[in-house]
């Protein structure tokens, strides 16, 4: 299959190169040329998570690596559960934070450090280079700590991640660099890419992007969505289903709405922000006004210029009426996050702040009939003062414990482009 940018639909390129160039030239992002319609789900539905994730990714990949690697890579990288819980009749969580770094990060980073395992070449330099909000950080940096002959700088903003979050990417060291970025997160994403149209600073330090941006940890992100639907047709829900997403960067949102193209059986999205509300409110009024994020409870989705959004855009055409015909959207406050987090608790359910955002939007936007699922995206433990200031205790998992003894080895930098430059020049 061939990928194309979202700018110009001249520019094409494998998967190998795509996912090595990280963008696309001019700023594009990579998408698949054409999305293949699978005539065939209900026999994939009836697979194992691995065996289906491996079949859905080859249709998109081809044979542009070794088979038996390839399927060694899959298992490797997706060797945690999904689960889909109950919540009550009707209404269920998609828990995606089973993985090392307790994040639905985890499915993306470790299948995009496996498949850079067969991509690259031996003896080159590679550097990954990422823009975190709190949770891609920590599965980027854990996939390749240590990893031979890889390199990553995690660019943060500083004091707007959770202490829990920071230490797991922050205090790993080796050939992990954790660096403080004095703004916002779309400081950061604007950071790195200033980095990746520099085409003689990529060339020197080999430099991909492990961000959403990166189709690696794009497609991916589809195989959870097919993953819900196969649990929920076990307990012969088969209509009416409807996905409520988390949304900052907005990667997770359009991986889902591929796989609807594809034929997976479910009837809609729902785009959930929180104050960080430019999407809902372009999807509301038409005009598309990016602005600067603000610091939120549900920091994840602290971001006012979504970078995937460019991809939803390109899916559909910039056809504004199909888009606003296929999603329902929404936001909420920091108010509406404690108000539904307790209101969860009450259903015996402890929601981190991002699915307690997912969960308020789709209360409003389901209809009767319907079965709603929003998304895990990350342990409640990873948030843990927002818990302590409502009164609630979170039990922490021995992923997390004993990490607020480790030290810090992040450096702060300024918002600017040259201290960027001179960190990547220093290691």
């Amino acid at each position: 299959m061939k990928f194309v940018s979202t700018r110009n639909p001249g520019d094409t390129a494998t998967f190998r190169e795509a996912v090595l160039k990280g963008m696309a030239p001019g700023g594009g992002l990579w998408m698949p040329e054409t999305l293949p319609v699978f005539e065939d789900w209900d026999s994939l539905l009836q697979l194992r998570w691995v065996e289906r994730s491996e079949i859905i990714l080859r249709r998109f990949i081809g044979d542009e690596f070794d088979q038996d690697a390839f399927a060694a890579a899959i298992h490797s990288a997706l060797d945690f559960p999904i689960p889909l819980a109950q919540v009550r009749r009707g209404l269920h969580v998609l828990e995606l934070f089973h993985g090392p770094t307790l994040a639905f990060k985890d499915v993306g980073a470790r299948f995009f450090a496996h498949i850079l395992d067969l991509i690259r070449e031996p003896g080159r330099p590679l550097t990954i280079l990422t823009a975190t909000s709190g949770d891609t950080g920590a599965a980027v940096a854990q996939a390749f700590w240590q990893r031979p002959g890889a390199r990553v700088v995690v660019l943060y903003p500083k004091a707007r991640v959770s202490d829990l979050q920071e230490i797991q990417f922050a205090t790993l060291g080796d050939n992990v660099a954790a660096l403080a970025v004095e703004g916002s997160f779309d400081d950061c994403q604007a950071l790195v890419k200033a980095c990746f149209n520099d085409a003689e600073l990529c060339a020197r330090h080999g430099l991909t992007s492990a961000n959403s941006i990166n189709v690696a940890r794009l497609l991916p992100q589809m195989l959870y969505y097919a993953e819900a639907v196969a649990q929920l047709h076990k307990q012969d829900v088969r209509d009416g289903i409807v996905f409520a997403v988390p949304s900052g960067n907005f990667g997770n949102l359009c991986a889902g709405l591929m796989a609807q193209r594809t034929g997976l059986p479910l009837r809609a999205f729902v785009a959930a922000t929180n104050a960080n509300a430019t999407v809902p409110r372009y999807l509301d009024s038409g005009d598309y006004r990016p602005q600067p994020s603000v610091a939120t409870l549900s920091n994840a989705m602290d971001v006012g210029a979504p970078n995937n959004w460019e991809r939803i855009q390109h899916l559909f055409g910039g056809d504004f009426h199909s888009l606003r015909q296929a999603l329902r959207w929404g936001f909420k406050n920091d108010a509406d996050t404690k108000r539904s987090i307790r209101e969860l608790m009450g259903m015996g359910y402890l929601a981190d702040p991002h699915a307690a955002v997912s969960y308020a939007v789709l209360e409003e936007r389901l209809g009767l009939s319907e079965t709603g699922v929003f998304l895990g995206t990350a342990h409640p433990a990873k948030f843990l003062p927002v818990y302590e200031a409502m009164g609630i205790q979170v039990p922490i998992p021995d992923a997390l414990a004993g990490l607020r003894e480790r030290p810090l080895l992040s450096k702060e930098i300024p918002n600017d482009v040259a201290a960027l430059r001179q960190a990547l020049e220093e290691r």
